[in-house]
């Protein structure tokens, strides 16, 4: 996901997001979605003792123009892993949609209910559903569908006679444990994460995405840089809208 320029507008003092829960399912799109900016967060959720698990739609095989879409996969989920490792995510688990043309409809719906009925998550995190980045990047469609699935997701999961194959054929139960969604990254947030001690691990994830910012082009040849360059300045400007402290902000959904 290259990701947007982040803009200072917005307004000060988000609410913190609350931390009344202990399981956290992350779902997005790509690898590397987490990591322009959400990964400090989880990394400080890690660190109080939280269980972060991933789960990545698709394996990118479509995001190097370079590298075929094989051992684009190969090499995507790798550095997936390794990134997730950085901030303290030992479980990564990728359903394998088709990159850059992910179906909204009844299979994904499917996929996200079986999910949270396996890891019976109190927090659902996803990326920027919406139209626009800051409301001005267009979004992919990819981002757009998964985002917008993860919100409906919940409903789906609690209800015994929405996909009830999930039970019959393999025993996940109805669960309706989800309090809430956070959707980093949204042009509308609400909530905001404090980051400190977790901005030295995000910068890490980001770049153990090097294969792929490499492929970006002009700018990305050293990964560490601008890794460093990108989280320090994404967090910063977060903190503008949170009382100038370092922070991720989040759009929250309450179930």
């Amino acid at each position: 996901m290259p990701a947007p320029e982040p803009t200072a507008s917005g307004p000060a003092g988000l609410a913190p997001l609350p931390d009344d829960w202990e399981r956290a399912l992350a779902i997005v799109a790509h690898p590397d979605d987490l990591e322009y900016g959400a990964a400090a967060a989880v990394a400080e959720w890690t660190d109080a003792g939280r269980e972060v698990t991933y789960l990545l739609v698709t394996r990118g095989e479509a995001g190097i123009d370079g590298l075929g879409p094989d051992e684009c996969a190969v090499v995507r989920e790798a550095e997936q892993r390794a990134s997730a490792a950085a901030v303290g995510v030992q479980n990564v688990e990728f359903l394998r949609h088709p990159d850059g043309v992910i179906e909204a409809g009844l299979p994904l719906r499917r996929d996200l209910a079986a999910a949270i009925r396996r890891h019976r998550p109190e927090l659902l995190l996803t990326i920027n559903h919406h139209d626009t980045w800051s409301g001005v990047h267009w979004n992919t469609p990819d981002h757009r569908v998964v985002g917008r699935a993860v919100l409906d997701a919940p409903g789906d999961a609690g209800n015994r006679w929405i996909f009830p194959e999930l039970f019959a054929e393999h025993g996940l139960a109805p669960w309706n444990g989800v309090r809430r969604v956070a959707v980093a990254g949204s042009p509308h947030p609400t909530h905001a994460v404090e980051v400190g001690p977790g901005i030295e691990r995000a910068v890490t994830s980001l770049a153990e995405h090097r294969t792929y910012l490499k492929g970006l082009g002009s700018g990305t040849e050293e990964p560490e840089a601008y890794a460093r360059e990108f989280i320090e300045r994404m967090l910063r400007t977060a903190g503008d809208r949170h009382h100038g402290r370092p922070a991720v902000t989040f759009e929250v959904f309450p179930r």
